[in-house]
């Protein structure tokens, strides 16, 4: 299964390892500085056309998504539930 990040780009979802909402989290200073240093190291990839709401993390890369964290949670729970996991 892929999920659907927005704007017709998809990952597998099996990589996923976190959903993260973009504003809650970087109120934390590490969160941010960690973020930070991802995107100068070229580890973050922008799929949200300017208006990143939510982050998906996998094991090599960061995508920026506009579509809320809780949606994106609800698509893999959803797909995760109808095929008895992944």
């Amino acid at each position: 299964m892929f999920l659907h990040l927005g704007d017709g780009y998809m990952i597998p979802s099996k990589e996923v390892v976190l959903i993260g909402d973009l504003e809650s989290t970087t109120s934390s200073e590490i969160t941010e500085e960690f973020l930070e240093i991802s995107d100068e190291e070229g580890f973050i990839v922008d799929y949200s056309g300017g208006n990143p709401r939510s982050f998906v993390l996998t094991g090599e890369t960061i995508y920026l998504s506009m579509i809320s964290s809780k949606t994106l949670g609800d698509r893999v729970d959803k797909f995760t539930e109808e095929n008895g996991g992944y």
